[in-house]
């Protein structure tokens, strides 16, 4: 194992990993050297998402292009008949090894309403919401975690919003995502005794592709946006939270963080890793400083 590929030989799992925050991940986990089973329900021809033509065979061919194994796999993770064949085809292919499980499945933003009050919100949204955004980890955590069991190692990150239990601002988006911060703090309790770490991590102000074409702006021209929403400043790119990623993987004392609820800004601080650009935003710290002494 060298220096620059510290998971070379590792074997990772990304969901949710289309665009976004999970396309980020499974670049720099493969950057790192890892093998990372793509997966999601966009494919090449065939888009799941309406107005996003992003696919996990691209987001596999940017972790080729890494230098790492990128496979992309299409799986939707509300099926359990899905989940359990990408996990039994992941045990063929890699003699049941499975070293990295990142959750990131989402597919809330259309169904959220913000500045609605619970009963006026669509009951139909909000209960899909939980289906895609918490069912669906419950699902593939319960296919893959008995492969890191059965090695007695492996890591087990939820993605969520947010490091705490505070209400977020709309109930349903509010309970899927506190949901997601305490599968990784029950599972964690569970796992410790099988030498398996489970923690969750959120990116701060994420500038994923949905988040600029929002602005209007692309990744060159980022900052002309940050006249509609100063706080746009702060934000990071998705491949800020893979390097989170990638070196909470690559530390041989992860376990120490085990049921922690972690943000890519303070981890970016203490692993010494930086944005793509080199800069090094911390939106916990900016928040605190920001809107908490107001």
């Amino acid at each position: 194992m060298s220096s620059n590929k510290p998971l070379a030989g590792k074997v990772a799992v990304v969901t949710g990993a289309t665009r976004g925050g999970g396309r980020g991940i499974a670049v720099m986990l493969g950057e790192a050297g890892a093998t990372v089973y793509v997966t999601g329900r966009s494919v090449k021809g065939n888009p799941a998402t309406d107005g996003r033509s992003e696919t996990i065979d691209e987001t596999a061919a940017l972790v080729n292009a890494r230098g790492g194994i990128g496979i992309a796999v299409r799986t939707d993770h509300t099926v359990e008949e899905d989940v359990k064949a990408l996990f039994g085809r992941i045990g063929r292919e890699q003699d049941g090894r499975l070293d990295i499980l990142v959750n990131d499945v989402w597919g809330g933003d259309s169904l959220t309403q913000w500045e609605t009050p619970f009963w006026e919100h669509s009951l139909d949204n909000g209960l899909l919401m939980q289906r895609r955004a918490v069912h669906s980890h419950i699902i593939t955590s319960h296919y893959g975690v008995p492969m890191m069991v059965a090695r007695r190692q492996g890591l087990v990150i939820e993605v969520t919003d947010g490091t705490d239990y505070r209400y977020r601002g709309t109930l349903y988006y509010s309970l899927a995502k506190v949901s997601t911060i305490h599968l990784a703090e029950g599972m964690a309790a569970d796992l410790k005794p099988h030498g398996v770490t489970a923690l969750a991590l959120t990116p701060g102000f994420l500038r994923s592709e949905a988040v600029l074409d929002h602005f209007g702006v692309s990744e060159t021209n980022w900052r002309d946006a940050v006249a509609k929403d100063v706080h746009f400043a702060q934000s990071e790119t998705p491949y800020y939270i893979g390097k989170a990623v990638a070196a909470l993987a690559s530390d041989p004392n992860v376990a120490a963080k085990a049921g922690k609820a972690l943000m890519s800004g303070d981890l970016a601080e203490e692993y010494g890793f930086t944005d793509v650009d080199g800069s090094q935003p911390n939106w916990n710290a900016y928040y605190k400083r920001t809107f908490e002494r107001q």
